[in-house]
Parts: C-alpha cells; structure tokens; sequence
C-alpha cells in the first residue's frame, strides 16, 4: 500500500517488487532529481535501492529474519479522517519473530462519545492529559522508519495514520504494507478472520482486552507468528511475503462455526 502522493506509476511499482525498475523509467516519471526523491522516499518510511543497474524494494533482498516489521493499532474517536483523530496507538518492532522495540501512547482528545468510550474503554479524562496528536505522530514515524508496517485489515489504520501525518503538516507513509487479516486467510482455516475471533480460536492472547490498542498488537503479533509457521508457500524474502499476502488463494472457510458448536455441547453438558 503506498500513498497516492507517491510518484511513480502502478506498472513501475510493481516492477520494484519483482523485476526491478530502470533508470531511465525512474528519471522519466521524476519532477525532482533521483538522489532527493530517493531521500524524501526513505524518509517516508520507503527504501528503494540499486542493484547491478535496476532499482528495487529493500524488501526484495531482506529474508523473513532479517526483515523490520512493525505491528501498528490505533483506536480512534471515529472512522471519518476529515472529522475524527487518533485517540490511542500502539506498536511493537519485530525482527526474526522477536519484539526488539515497542510504541504505546494515548492522544489527547476534546470529544470521544460514548459508544466509542464503551468499545474501547478511552474516555476524555484519561486523553486529557496525554501528549497532542501532532507530538505522538512525530514520534511514531521516528520510531516505525522503514519497517513494514502491519495491522489487522491494514488499510485502515494506513491509511487513517498516514492522512493524519498530513494534517499535522507531515509527508504521507509510504512504507510497504502487509495486512495480517489477509495472510491469516491464506495461512490458517477459520470461519472467521476478525481479530477477537482468530484469538478465540486459535488462543492467541488468553489476557486480551479487545479494541485497545496494545493488546490488539499483542494478539496480531501472534497471529502474524502463526501464519508464518503455517505458511506453505516457498517465501525467500519479506517482498515475497507481501505479495503472497495480496495475491495467493484464499482457504476454504467451514460451513458452520466451530467455537459455537463448541460452546452449545458445553452448554448441553452443564445441563
């Protein structure tokens, strides 16, 4: 997932994925020189390099181990970016399946109404005294750089953070992107693939307190070690990893629910 803002076109993007980019086609589709646009990029959370005369994504040459993922959730006081903001956000840096790094911060917030207090247990008092929308962002992309930035139906919390940088007066993300809903639905069998119930099923996080922000990072970075140990796919690098996300078959999903099964034979039991 990149930003609209990002210059260059879907043909060329896909190529820096796979078969790598010229350089003529880069300079061809550049307003600014190569060396500043390759700078702005990176500093937008996107490495682009050059191998043996082609230019690539990081990603293509970075294994699993070695790659930087970054487990991002947030929690915000509604879904419209125009009239809502962030209220809470969380992350957790991950490399060879180890946490290296971790992010959590409230948002200070003037109206959260009480749906959202019920959901997410965030009221104004508690973001009253938490550091501004503007501050928190700031460090949150110092803290993400270039790590591939993963979330439970991804393009939400992409998309809600990066058009917040740009309120704040911040470059949009343009770090590639892997949604863990997406790859649970290649990797593992379920009847559903919403987070709570993947970690039902699956008993991802016994102690999880859902739609808080760091609990549900705690949840999907286990759901993300999950996948990966079931992943059938031959992955050399994180680029595979992403594109296997987005484009491998999808596994067939039961016809009927299991954990309800389970609950109504329990129920049948205790009668």
């Amino acid at each position: 997932m990149l930003s609209v803002d990002f210059s260059l076109d879907k043909k060329s993007i896909s190529k820096l994925s796979s078969s790598g980019l010229s350089l003529e086609s880069i300079r061809n589709q550049l307003e600014d020189g190569l060396d500043f646009s390759l700078e702005l990029w990176r500093a937008q959370g996107l490495n682009i390099v050059k191998k043996q005369g082609y230019f690539y994504f990081d990603t293509k040459f970075l294994s699993i181990d070695e790659a930087e993922f970054c487990i991002v959730d947030i929690e915000t006081n509604g879904s419209n970016l125009l009239k809502h903001q962030i209220i809470e956000i969380a992350a957790l840096k991950i490399k060879n399946n180890i946490i290296v790094d971790r992010f959590e911060s409230l948002v200070q917030c003037d109206e959260i109404n009480e749906h959202i207090s019920l959901i997410t247990g965030i009221n104004v008092q508690e973001t009253k005294n938490a550091p501004p929308l503007k501050a928190v962002l700031y460090a949150f992309k110092d803290f993400i750089r270039d790590s591939i930035f993963v979330a439970h139906d991804v393009k939400f919390d992409y998309q809600f953070i990066s058009g917040s940088l740009v309120k704040v007066g911040l470059e949009p993300l343009l770090n590639r992107s892997l949604c863990s809903l997406a790859l649970a639905e290649r990797t593992l069998i379920s009847y559903r693939y919403g987070l709570s119930y993947l970690s039902d099923w699956f008993h991802l996080n016994p102690l999880a307190t859902h739609h808080r922000a760091m609990s549900d990072v705690i949840t999907t970075f286990e759901l993300f070690k999950l996948s990966l140990q079931n992943c059938k796919e031959s992955i050399n690098n994180a680029e595979d990893l992403i594109r296997f996300s987005r484009e491998a078959s999808r596994l067939k999903r039961p016809k009927f629910d299991p954990l309800k099964e389970s609950e109504e034979k329990k129920q049948e039991l205790d009668e």
